[in-house]
C-alpha cells in the first residue's frame, strides 16, 4: 500500500476541510498496524491499534471513538462480534469493515448491524482515507443540524446585538475584532444586559457559524451532575449511569460551548476546565485515557472574579485562561438612547412579526415612559415589560397605561387609585393656582381609577400635556425636599 507524493498531498489538503477523528483500528496483521499507526496520524488522525476483538473491547470500555475500523477474520473473534459489542456501548461510533474474505452475506450482515462502509482487503491508504472523510463529513452534518435547532430556538428573539449608543459601538468593535479568532472570551455584565447575545453573534461572526452553539447556565446545572453534564460519563461510572453519556464538550465539538454564570462552578470544575483549555483534552467520568475535542469556550458572569479569587473560590490560572479577551456589556441605563430600539426589536418579538409592522405601536408617550425607568432587570426586563404591553393593548397601539405599574417612574406610581391628594401637595399652607390646578387633575385622575387616557379625555388634554403635568408635579415636589 504504497502512496504518492501527490496522493499525500491531496490528503492533507483533505484534512483541512475535516476534522481529526478518534479512530480504533482492529487487525491482526503486523504490517498493517504499522502502517496505520503512522499513517493515521499523518492524515490528521488519532489512532488506538489494537491486535484482536479482546484488546478492542478492553479499550471501548475505557476511551470513546469517532470511527472503528474493524478486521472481519481475527482469531478469538470476529469483527462482526466486536462490531456488535461496539453498537451496544458506543452507539455513535461508526464502523468500517475490513476482510480479504468478502461475502455478499457478511457486507449484508455488516450494515445490518450498523456499519457504514465496507471494504476488501488489499485496500490501499486512500481508500481508507476516503472512507474516513466520510465519516468525517457525517459527524459534521450531525453537527450542523444541531447548530439549526439551537438557531431556531434563538429565532424568537434578536440574533445580534442591538444598539448604537457609544458604549454598545465599542462592544461592537470588540466583538468583530475577537470573534474571527478562537481565543475564550470573558463576557462581563449584570444580570439581563444580553451576555448569551453577545456570545451567540461571536459565535455568529466566527470561523464555527455554521457549527454547534451550546449555551450552559452553571449555576443552574445539579451539583452533583455538573461534570458528568460537561465531560460526560461511561456506563457503570456511578449509581444510575446505566448508559454512556456524551458530555456538552463532545456536543459542541467543533463549535463553541458557552458557559454562562462561569463563578458559579466549585473548584474540582474549575481544575477540569483549566485542563481542557491548556491540554484540549478532556476525559469522561469513568474514562481512564482522555481524548480531545474541538471547541472553542466562550464564558460569563455576573459576579466578580477578582474578589472571589480573593476569596479563593475561583482559581486564579482559570481567571486568566478564560479572560484572554474581556467584553463588557453595559447595563441599559447607561445606553438609554438605545431603549426605543430595543423596545420595538422586542416587541416584534413577542407579536411574532417584523419589526417594521411594529414600530408605530410604540407611541411617544410609552417611549417617554420607557427613558425614564431605571430598568434594573437590564434588558431581560425590557423584553418583560414589552409582552406584557403588547397583551394588554391587544396587538394594537401601546399607550402607558398598557405598561406594568412596577415600570412607570415613581411620579407615575404616586398616582395610583385611592391615593390621598394630601400627599401629593407642596408643603406650603397657602394653595397657589399650580396647586389648585394640579388637586383638580388628581380628583378627576382618581375618578377614572388611574388612567390617565381617561382622565385626559376628561380634562381635554392630550396623554402627552397629562404626562407632562405628572413630570412637573414631581419636579416640583423634589425641589420642596
Amino acid at each position: 500500500m504504497t502512496e504518492s507524493i501527490l496522493n499525500r498531498t491531496a490528503a492533507r489538503e483533505r484534512v483541512e476541510t475535516h476534522r481529526c477523528l478518534r479512530v480504533l483500528f482492529v487487525d491482526d496483521e503486523k504490517p498493517l498496524q504499522e502502517l496505520m499507526r503512522t499513517e493515521l496520524p499523518r492524515l490528521g488522525h488519532e489512532v488506538t491499534i489494537c491486535p484482536d476483538g479482546k484488546t478492542a473491547l478492553k479499550m471501548l470500555e475505557k476511551s470513546t471513538f469517532d470511527a472503528a475500523i474493524l478486521d472481519l477474520r481475527m482469531p478469538g473473534m470476529t469483527g462482526i462480534e466486536v462490531l456488535e459489542h461496539l453498537k451496544k456501548v458506543s452507539p455513535d461510533t461508526e464502523a468500517v469493515v475490513l476482510t480479504g474474505h468478502a461475502t455478499m452475506e457478511t457486507a449484508i450482515e455488516a450494515v445490518r448491524l450498523g456499519a457504514l462502509d465496507y471494504m476488501t482487503k488489499p485496500c490501499k491508504l486512500a481508500q481508507i482515507e476516503a472512507v474516513l472523510c466520510k465519516v468525517a463529513e457525517k459527524r459534521e452534518l450531525k453537527h450542523k443540524n444541531l447548530a439549526l435547532q439551537t438557531r431556531v430556538q434563538a429565532a424568537e428573539g434578536p440574533t445580534v446585538l442591538v444598539g448604537k449608543s457609544p458604549a454598545m459601538q465599542a462592544v461592537h468593535r470588540l466583538i468583530d475584532t475577537v470573534a474571527p479568532t478562537d481565543s475564550t472570551v470573558l463576557i462581563l455584565g449584570e444580570t439581563g444586559t444580553g451576555k448569551e447575545l453577545a456570545a451567540r453573534t461571536l459565535m455568529q461572526k466566527s470561523k464555527r457559524a455554521d457549527m454547534p452553539f451550546v449555551p450552559v447556565n452553571c449555576g443552574a446545572l445539579a451539583e452533583h451532575l455538573v461534570e458528568s453534564e460537561l465531560f460526560g460519563h461511561r456506563k457503570g461510572a456511578f449509581t444510575g449511569a446505566d448508559r454512556d453519556h456524551k458530555g456538552l464538550f463532545e456536543v459542541a465539538n467543533g463549535g463553541t460551548l458557552f458557559l454562562d454564570e462561569v463563578g458559579e462552578l466549585n473548584k474540582n470544575i474549575q481544575v477540569k476546565l483549566l485542563r481542557f483549555l491548556e491540554s484540549g483534552e478532556i476525559r469522561r467520568v469513568g474514562d481512564t485515557e482522555p481524548f480531545r475535542t474541538d471547541v472553542r469556550v466562550l464564558c460569563a458572569t455576573n459576579r466578580d472574579l477578582r474578589a472571589m479569587i480573593r476569596e479563593d473560590q475561583f482559581r486564579e490560572d482559570l481567571y486568566f485562561r478564560i479572560n484572554t479577551f474581556e467584553i463588557r456589556l453595559p447595563p441599559l441605563r447607561e445606553r438609554r438612547q438605545d431603549i426605543p430600539e430595543l423596545a420595538r426589536h422586542l416587541l416584534a418579538r413577542a407579536a411574532r412579526r417584523p419589526v417594521e409592522q411594529v414600530a408605530d405601536l410604540l407611541t411617544p408617550e410609552v417611549i417617554d415612559v420607557l427613558l425614564e425607568h431605571e430598568w434594573q432587570g437590564n434588558v431581560r426586563e425590557l423584553a418583560n415589560v414589552m409582552e406584557h404591553a403588547y397583551i394588554l393593548a391587544g396587538g394594537g397601539k401601546i399607550l402607558p397605561e398598557h405598561v406594568p405599574h412596577s415600570v412607570l417612574s415613581s411620579e407615575f406610581r404616586v398616582l395610583s387609585p385611592g391615593t390621598p391628594n394630601s400627599e401629593l401637595r407642596t408643603p406650603n399652607s397657602a394653595k397657589t393656582l399650580r396647586e389648585v390646578e394640579m388637586e383638580h387633575v388628581l380628583r378627576v385622575l382618581d375618578k377614572h381609577g388611574g388612567s390617565k387616557a381617561k382622565a385626559a379625555e376628561e380634562l381635554g388634554i392630550s396623554l402627552k400635556t397629562m404626562y407632562n403635568k405628572l413630570n412637573q408635579l414631581q419636579e416640583e415636589r423634589k425641589a420642596a425636599g
